[in-house]
């Protein structure tokens, strides 16, 4: 077999390549965990990089990738798809990885890179719920705060991350619009603020205010900041329009820098939620808080809404993503009509 790993250019500004020595996968690993954050890339990304790279050298018998090219990118991938039957979403996850680790880490520029087989995420019409559903289901749910992010999710079109994640100075009572801060690509746009959310997320915050008081005086106030603020703004950490909005019951580790904190609620408990209303609310469709997202876009278009302004509402790069919602001008009364209808 040819390695085509061999001809390979060093990448400008890549780690410094790792040792080949018997047992240095850990060191690996840590050099490949050091560049992700340097890169700020996300923690969950962190974790899923780590994870995918590790398969990739446990399946071929701990080689080192160096002494691996594109043969053996190849034939992990097909193990997904054929062996352990995985998403195309997932299969382009695994190779992102590697990919990374490649380039980043072990400075290599890849000329088989355009070689390598990808599998082809197939287009699926988004799930929507009608607005009778939608209202079904935020009654059904039961746990107040879950409620509140329920209905902030659907009013805002934000992804299930986003609304867990939002943080006290990022929501704009005068102008009645939230800014959603890395969302998806690590971009920030801005989002409506619903005029029937204002008050409950004024009495939501200014319980939060009251909490965080007291997490100050445990010496517990502090709040995970992005990237190197922390190191530029110090006692940034501490302000209170950093705080988390929906903020986690009790304090955990961050895994980072091991420090004691306050973090944001889980996007689990989001999805458990919305799920047990779902079921409690009768709906047989497949629902997740993603599915909010998808029937904000939906129903705004059907109320006439531009698809320009709907597409800056999401977060969008591309129009021609946006236009996966148009699906709904197809239904009969807004544009076609089915022939038997005129039987």
């Amino acid at each position: 077999m040819t390695n085509k790993t061999t001809t390979a250019k060093t990448v400008p500004g890549a780690a410094a390549p790792a040792s080949l020595e018997p047992g240095a996968a850990p060191k690996l690993l840590d050099l490949l965990r050091d560049r992700l954050r340097l890169k700020h890339y996300s923690i969950r990304t962190e974790e899923a990089y780590l994870h995918w790279v590790k398969r990739f050298i446990l399946f071929h018998g701990k080689r080192h990738p160096a002494e691996m090219g594109k043969d053996e990118v190849e034939a992990f991938l097909t193990s997904l798809a054929v062996e352990r039957n995985v998403a195309a979403s997932t299969q382009s996850q695994a190779l992102s990885a590697i990919l990374f680790l490649y380039q980043e880490v072990l400075g290599q520029v890849l000329p088989w890179l355009d070689e390598v087989t990808r599998a082809k995420k197939p287009v699926r019409l988004p799930t929507v719920l009608a607005v009778p559903e939608v209202q079904a289901l935020m009654a059904a749910v039961d746990d107040p705060e879950m409620a509140l992010l329920v209905r902030l999710l659907y009013g805002t079109g934000m992804r299930v991350m986003e609304g867990v994640r939002l943080r006290v100075k990022d929501v704009d009572f005068a102008r009645r619009e939230i800014v959603v801060r890395e969302g998806k690509g690590n971009k920030d746009r801005v989002t409506m603020l619903p005029g029937s959310l204002v008050e409950p997320l004024r009495a939501k915050i200014k319980w939060r205010q009251q909490q965080h008081v007291a997490d100050l005086a445990l010496g517990r106030g502090s709040v995970y900041l992005p990237h190197a603020l922390a190191v530029k703004y110090p006692a940034a950490d501490s302000y209170f329009g950093w705080q988390y909005v929906f903020a986690a019951t009790g304090f955990s580790t961050d895994p980072r820098s091991g420090v004691m904190r306050r973090h944001h609620i889980e996007d689990q408990r989001v999805q458990r939620a919305v799920k047990k209303a779902a079921h409690a609310a009768g709906i047989v469709k497949s629902v997740s808080p993603h599915t909010l997202r998808h029937s904000f876009a939906t129903h705004l278009l059907e109320a006439g809404q531009d698809i320009r302004t709907v597409q800056e509402l999401l977060g969008h790069k591309d129009v021609s993503t946006t236009m996966i919602y148009t699906h709904v001008l197809n239904r009969g009364g807004l544009a076609v009509l089915s022939p038997l209808d005129r039987v």
